[in-house]
């Protein structure tokens, strides 16, 4: 943007220097058309005459008039070239121009793709939480289901309670203990015919 508002300044200016050099050029041109107006009435005035002194003044006026030629054809080079410069100025902000909208669009792109990426990691977030939560309260549920569960197997007549924290393994042993046990007095009534 800053190169941009250079090359328009730098701009301005040239196109500023170029209409100076054309209203030169035009005053030139307006005197050179004067002169060559005067020489031709003085031609026509003192055609007659062949003396010195009109010869001299004749000559003077053709040497000023080829002097002010050459200004205008140097005015009228410099005056292309500025035209080809304002040109190539005129270009370059174009271009630069057209790369900042494109980079415009990119960053409004990757701005967007950002926001989109900040929203999903947002939900992913609150799901992690959501689960945790949930986790936490299973494992609680849990926790409390196997402290009945062992309480009430350990509590249960034949079955030695254990020392230490007992393990899953340990409970399901207990636990099949008392079931064989159950089975084993189910059996044993049957046999004797008691229901």
């Amino acid at each position: 943007t800053g190169t941009i508002s250079s090359l328009q300044r730098q701009l301005e200016i040239k196109e500023s220097e170029l209409r100076r050099t054309r209203s030169e050029t035009e005053m030139l041109q307006k005197k050179l058309r004067k002169q060559e107006s005067q020489l031709q009435d003085m031609s026509d005035k003192f055609c007659s005459l062949r003396d010195q002194k009109c010869e001299e003044m004749m000559v003077t006026i053709e040497e000023e008039n080829h002097s002010l030629r050459q200004v205008i054809m140097e005015q009228e080079t410099k005056l292309a070239a500025q035209n080809k410069l304002i040109s190539e100025l005129q270009e370059t902000i174009s271009q630069l121009q057209a790369e900042a909208r494109t980079n415009r669009h990119h960053i409004h792109k990757q701005q967007r793709q950002q926001e989109a990426a900040q929203r999903e990691v947002k939900t992913l977030q609150q799901r992690e939480l959501q689960t945790r939560v949930a986790l936490e309260l299973i494992t609680s549920k849990f926790e409390k289901y196997r402290n009945k569960i062992i309480q009430a197997t350990f509590s249960t007549a034949g079955i030695k309670p254990p020392q230490a924290e007992a393990t899953d393994e340990e409970v399901l042993e207990a636990m099949q203990k008392i079931i064989n046990e159950r089975i084993e007095f189910h059996q044993m009534l049957k046999q004797k015919g008691v229901r």
